[in-house]
C-alpha cells in the first residue's frame, strides 16, 4: 500500500508539472511529496524526475513509468466507477435460499414472480434445499428462514408471524378419541416434521406451559406431505393454519386440544450486514417487507 501511494504521488506530480500544484491536488505538503518520490526512486533504483531551480523533467525511465501508471490508474478508476454504477442499477442476480412447502413454493415464489415482472433486469436464483445454509460463505445473498434464530451477526427482518395448530380428521378422532390434555398425545400417532417437541401454551386460565415429545409412524419435513397424511387419517399433524384453510372450512380436518395453543413461528428474511449493499438487494428487501405488510395478502393467504 505504501508503494501504491508513492506511485500515485509520482503520477500526480508528473501530471501537474510541479510539486506545488501536486501538493494542492493531494492536499499535503511539498516536503511530503518529495519524501514519497525519494522513497519510490530508492525502491526502484532509478531517477524518475530531474529537478532544477526553474523546472522539473521526467527522465526516460520516469516517462515510461508515468505512461504505465496513467493507464493503470485510469483502469482502476473505471473499475471503481463500474462497481459503483452496477451497485446502484437494478440489474444483476440475487441468490436466495428459501423454506419450501406451501409458504415457499406458493406464497414466496408468487411474490418473486411479481418482483421480476416489476424489475425484469434482475435475475433470481431460487434454492429450496432444506439444509441450514451459511450466508457468510457467499453462496446466497438472501435467506428466508422460519423459527428461532441463532445470533449470527446477520440482518434478520421479520416478515410475519405464523399461527400453528394441531389437526386431525373426524374419522381419526372417532377411531382413537379426542385428546383433552397435551400429555395424552403420547398415546396417539403424531405426524412430525422437523420438530417432535411440541410446546403448548394454555389458551386461557393459569395452567403451566407443557412440552410434549411426540412420536408416530411418519416423519417428514414437507408440510404438504404432512397435511396429506393427516387427511388420510394417519395421525395428528402440527401445521400452520394457512396450510389447511380449505380443509378446516370443509371440516376435512378439525383442530385438536382447543384449550391449548402452540407457540407462533416467525418468518425472517436474512442477509449480510453491508453498508454498500447493491441496490437490487435493497429493492428486493423493501419489496418483500411491503408485500408481507399488506393486509389483503395476510387475509387471503396467511390467516
Amino acid at each position: 500500500m505504501s508503494q501504491l501511494d508513492d506511485l500515485k504521488a509520482f503520477t500526480i506530480i508528473a501530471q501537474q508539472g510541479s510539486f506545488t500544484k501536486a501538493a494542492e491536488v493531494m492536499a499535503c505538503s511539498r516536503s511530503h511529496l518529495s519524501k514519497q518520490l525519494n522513497q519510490l526512486e530508492t525502491q526502484l533504483g532509478v531517477s524518475l524526475i530531474t529537478r532544477t531551480t526553474r523546472a522539473q523533467y521526467l527522465t526516460q525511465q520516469g516517462q515510461l513509468l508515468f505512461q504505465q501508471c496513467q493507464q493503470a490508474f485510469n483502469a482502476l478508476d473505471q473499475a471503481l466507477d463500474m462497481t459503483i454504477e452496477q451497485s446502484h442499477q437494478l440489474q444483476g442476480s440475487i441468490n436466495i435460499n428459501c423454506v419450501g412447502g406451501y409458504l415457499g413454493e406458493d406464497i414466496i415464489a408468487k411474490l418473486i414472480g411479481d418482483f421480476i415482472q416489476q424489475y425484469p433486469e434482475i435475475q433470481i436464483d431460487l434454492d429450496f434445499s432444506s439444509d441450514r445454509v451459511d450466508l457468510l460463505s457467499g453462496k446466497f445473498d438472501m435467506v428466508f428462514r422460519m423459527g428461532k434464530l441463532q445470533d449470527s451477526g446477520l440482518v434478520a427482518r421479520q416478515l410475519m408471524t405464523i399461527s400453528n395448530g394441531i389437526f386431525a380428521t373426524p374419522d381419526y378422532i372417532e377411531l382413537f378419541g379426542q385428546p383433552t390434555i397435551p400429555e395424552e398425545l403420547i398415546n396417539h400417532q403424531c405426524i412430525t416434521g422437523s420438530i417432535n417437541h411440541w410446546n403448548f401454551l394454555p389458551a386461557s386460565g393459569n395452567k403451566k406451559p407443557r412440552e410434549i415429545t411426540v412420536t408416530g409412524g411418519v416423519r417428514c419435513k414437507n408440510g404438504r406431505v404432512m397435511k396429506n397424511l393427516a387427511l388420510k387419517s394417519n395421525g395428528i399433524a402440527r401445521l400452520p393454519y394457512y396450510y389447511c384453510q380449505h380443509e378446516l372450512q370443509s371440516q376435512q380436518l378439525i383442530p385438536v386440544l382447543n384449550d391449548w395453543k402452540l407457540a407462533d413461528t416467525p418468518l425472517y428474511l436474512m442477509y449480510h450486514k453491508d453498508n454498500y449493499q447493491p441496490q437490487r438487494l435493497k429493492v428486493f428487501v423493501e419489496f418483500m417487507i411491503e408485500a408481507f405488510n399488506k393486509d389483503a395478502f395476510k387475509n387471503d393467504a396467511l390467516c
